[in-house]
């Protein structure tokens, strides 16, 4: 799988493409499975997750019971046009509202993202057998990290890898519907109602992609 990865990265970074003629789509509304995992090969996490795509909020639910998760138990509800998330604990009944100092997720594309290259991962020419993917790369707001991401033509993202030099991380999302089939997930539940902004520690990064690393 690692070596499939590393052609796949290669071929999306060499490619030849015209940035000027493509423009990062934007992506529907969606239901669907994510699986975060480094380079090596962990799981960090299995779960489901609900977008919206016009209030830009996601839902994201680990699935405990599976077993190929390792990571610890993760509900995160992140708001991300008003700057901030909810670590949620139902079990425990407890929840923390925290600010988010980056919007960066891996189910838009960024708008200043570079277009690569349309790739067919499979075949391009039997049918059923391949699917059609634009590549778009760019860098992680105030560093010299970056990430490739492939979307469907259809503005569905396929994968999105993160690469920094502390915590490489891929994106899945598979199963993906083109609706929000429980609109309840994105509201703030009512054991997080009334909670109190926490300060955000000096040096702390609070994001989406941070709560996988």
């Amino acid at each position: 799988m690692y070596t499939a990865l590393t052609l796949f990265v290669f071929i999306g970074l060499t490619a030849n493409a015209h940035a000027d003629l493509h423009q990062p789509c934007h992506p529907p509304n969606m239901t669907g499975t994510m699986i975060v995992m480094s380079l090596k090969g962990e799981v960090k996490a299995l779960g489901t997750f609900t977008y919206d795509s016009t209030g830009n909020k996601l839902r994201f639910k680990s699935n405990d019971s599976h077993p190929l998760n390792t990571s610890e138990h993760l509900d995160l509800l992140m708001f991300f046009d008003e700057g901030v998330f909810y670590e949620i604990d139902s079990k425990n009944h407890s929840c923390e509202k925290k600010s988010l100092q980056s919007t960066l997720h891996p189910l838009e594309i960024p708008s200043d993202a570079t277009f690569l290259a349309a790739l067919n991962p499979g075949s391009a020419t039997v049918e059923g057998e391949g699917i059609k993917v634009n590549v778009w790369r760019g860098y992680m707001p105030g560093t010299k990290d970056y990430y490739s991401m492939s979307v469907t033509m259809g503005c569905l993202p396929v994968s999105i890898l993160y690469f920094s030099e502390s915590s490489p991380l891929l994106f899945s999302n598979m199963d993906i519907e083109s609706e929000i089939k429980d609109p309840d997930l994105l509201l703030v539940p009512s054991i997080c109602e009334g909670h109190p902004l926490e300060e955000t520690p000096e040096g702390t990064v609070h994001s989406f992609l941070n709560e996988f690393m």
